[in-house]
């Protein structure tokens, strides 16, 4: 079958498109033939080689992925070939980038069939983090206030809906360039962070503060100030760890996004309600992945790519 995967770590061009041996599922592993997977900036940095995220040589990336049940282990129950899946799979284990891959049964639920299979892809890790930053580590409640700065982001946009679904007032950060799409999601009041300052903007205590965006930590510590005593800080930013405030009773966690099947099935059936919508800004064939990865290196990829075999 056909794969990319690097042998060592390093720039761009450690990428290969190469022939491999088709994986054969083990006991608990279904193989999924691949729709698509998706590109994260997380796959950019295992490459590189700056993300602490335990590889196995060589490493196929794409830990999101949507495909179909090729094959299946032994003891699998509850999915049956031909079935379409979706995953978010183990980041250290091989992943999607290519024609097969393997997965753990309980890393896969059925594929939305609201949107395409291949863009399903596009979904996975994004919605399981804004979901468990806002609910798991975040426990935002309803009637509370949430703050989200860098909401422009795929990741924003659904922290935007699910927050308003669980009935939060949504204070969002945004370039003129998102602004629609950030008020399409549900915000309740938007920032233009390029304009104006946020520390200004906001004129009451918010419950959750919620940052997607590499800001710089002199920055991010200010913004604290707006957090309620007794409040929280939450941000997907891992390089750097998330401030809190102690004499309020401020606490902080940096989010590392969970696979959670459950959770993902929940995710899931918004999206076929319709309360969800899944964004895919670029598809693109497997042989430019390392273009693809040449682009990120140079600086954030915008939206939500999905890359197909």
């Amino acid at each position: 079958m056909k794969a990319v995967r690097f042998h060592e770590v390093g720039g761009p061009e450690v990428l290969q498109f190469e022939e491999i041996e088709q994986p054969v599922p083990a006991s608990g592993q279904v193989r999924v033939r691949v729709a698509a997977s998706a590109f994260s900036a997380a796959d950019n940095g295992m490459r590189a080689g700056f993300l602490p995220i335990p590889l196995t040589l060589p490493h196929v990336p794409g830990y999101d992925v949507s495909g179909t049940v090729d094959a299946i282990g032994e003891g699998v129950e509850g999915f049956a070939l031909g079935d379409a899946v979706i995953g978010f799979l183990p980041m250290g284990e091989d992943g999607g980038a290519a024609e097969y891959v393997l997965a753990p049964v309980d890393a896969l639920v059925p594929a939305p069939t609201r949107v395409p299979l291949a863009d399903a892809a596009a979904f996975p890790s994004v919605a399981l983090t804004a979901r468990q930053a806002l609910f798991d580590d975040g426990r935002l409640e309803a009637g509370q206030r949430v703050l989200i700065v860098g909401a422009g982001g795929v990741v924003g946009k659904y922290a935007i809906a699910l927050a308003k679904r669980a009935g939060a007032y949504v204070i969002a950060t945004a370039s003129p360039r998102s602004a629609d799409a950030v008020r399409a999601a549900g915000a309740d009041e938007i920032i233009d962070h390029t304009e104006t300052d946020v520390l200004d903007a906001v004129a009451e205590p918010v419950d959750l503060l919620l940052n997607l965006a590499p800001i710089e930590p002199a920055e991010f510590t200010a913004l604290v100030s707006l957090v309620r005593s007794g409040g929280v800080v939450v941000s997907t930013t891992a390089w750097m760890p998330a401030p809190d405030d102690a004499e309020r009773n401020v606490r902080s966690v940096v989010v590392y996004v969970r696979s959670d099947a459950e959770k993902l099935a929940e995710l899931v059936s918004l999206v076929d309600s319709g309360d969800l919508r899944v964004e895919v800004t670029r598809r693109i064939p497997l042989t430019e992945l390392r273009a693809l990865h040449a682009e990120a290196a140079q600086g954030r990829i915008s939206g939500k790519v999905i890359v197909i075999p």
